[in-house]
């Protein structure tokens, strides 16, 4: 339950003071309000059918329809038995329930940094409400509710690939069909409130520990060891991005540490229960330094507007570490037997169909919902003028 919170406090408030500070301040409130929005949008839809068909038994694509508007799902207090998730028995099922529920979440809010700042409110709805359950669902049952990836054997702790690899091409995908922002590469568009992105980043860096330790299901050792790698991997990121920035002869930044901080958690993700402190550290410096790679040298060379690095970050850094998990992981952490040729194998082949199937699933929906709500983008003088006054009647004074 605690988990669960962290989770959602990822999310809200989390994640939506880190966006918000890196958005111009006529941005800040749209911003914020697709976090709020589609924290409220995918939980409804979770509810609806989206853990029927994300965790109860089906087929290897996709699950079933059991826990329809979680049709069977009950405590029976007079007993005091309750319902449970077949693959988290020791604990209620409303509780596996509604901390894989936080996931989705948070997977979906990360999409809409690649995209802030130009999107019409009406396409994001619409885009996130199609995306969680026909990307995410899928994904996550492949990963973690009985699917080909997870009868295959992949590595994936807390959602390297499930939540961030997803999120991350995603994110890319609207943000080159979208286009650039106006003005973009021959404007300055500083970051309006980097107070509110260092706090933002903070409230995600403690939150992560629920997304990580969590997925132990357990207050266990290997809840113990997934929360002591995933505060190592952040620190050697935080840290890996300020060398980064020093080498590269820029002064030492608050959204470098930030960043660099997020990387080193993202990367850790899919590891966390699969490797040691050693493995951490690895994780946590390769994963960044990449991260910095992908965020600030390629992207600005390609030239492509992903607004607040959702792919930078949580698309290179989960597909990142999700490979180096088939090469730092530790069989006497979680008494496997695997070798490090075979897992990275594997590791390599599910980050790929992911990459993949996110990637084509997400331009189709996108050009979907281009038709149905009439274009992706605001118009040109909505823009200019700002989407808070514009799209929501309110403004930051």
């Amino acid at each position: 339950m605690i988990s669960a919170v962290l989770v959602l406090f990822m999310a809200i408030p989390g994640l939506a003071l880190f966006y918000g500070g890196m958005v111009r301040k006529k941005n800040l409130l749209s911003t914020m309000m697709h976090s709020f929005s589609a924290a409220a949008l995918v939980s409804v839809l979770w509810v609806v059918a989206g853990y029927s068909l994300a965790f109860t038994p089906g087929n290897m694509l996709i699950g079933g329809f059991d826990r329809l508007f979680l049709n069977g799902m009950s405590m029976d207090l007079a007993r005091e038995t309750v319902t449970v998730a077949p693959n988290a028995a020791s604990i209620p099922e409303t509780v596996f329930m509604l901390f894989q529920m936080t996931f989705a979440i948070i997977s979906t809010c990360i999409i809409t940094g690649a995209f802030a700042e130009r999107i019409k409110y009406s396409a994001m709805m619409l885009f996130s409400g199609l995306w969680v359950m026909l990307v995410y669902v899928p994904a996550a049952h492949w990963v973690w509710g009985g699917g080909f990836m997870s009868e295959g054997g992949v590595f994936d702790y807390a959602g390297g690939t499930v939540v961030h690899i997803t999120a991350g091409v995603s994110g890319l995908v609207s943000a080159i069909v979208l286009g650039r922002r106006v003005g973009y590469g021959k404007e300055a568009m500083p970051p309006h409130n980097m107070a509110f992105t260092l706090t933002g980043a903070a409230m995600l860096w403690v939150g992560w520990f629920g997304f990580n330790a969590g997925s132990a299901v357990g207050a266990n050792a290997s809840a113990g060891m997934a929360m002591a790698v995933t505060q190592i991997s952040a620190a050697a990121g935080a840290l890996t991005w300020l060398v980064c920035e020093k080498l590269a002869k820029y002064r030492p930044s608050a959204l470098g540490i930030a960043s660099g901080a997020v990387a080193g958690l993202v990367g850790i993700t899919p590891a966390a229960g699969f490797t040691d402190p050693k493995g951490a550290l690895i994780i946590g410096i390769l994963t960044t330094v990449c991260c910095y790679i992908s965020s600030v040298i390629i992207k600005h060379r390609i030239g492509y507007d992903d607004s607040l690095d959702a792919f930078g970050i949580h698309g290179f850094g989960g597909l990142v570490g999700a490979i180096l998990t088939g090469i730092v992981f530790n069989n006497q952490i979680f008494g496997g037997n695997a070798t490090i040729g075979s897992q990275l194998l594997i590791q390599l082949k599910d980050a790929l169909i992911i990459v993949v199937y996110s990637g084509i699933a997400s331009f189709l929906i996108l050009k979907l919902v281009a038709l149905i709500c009439g274009g992706l983008r605001v118009e040109h003088d909505v823009e200019r003028e700002g989407l808070d006054l514009n799209i929501h009647g309110e403004r930051v004074e």
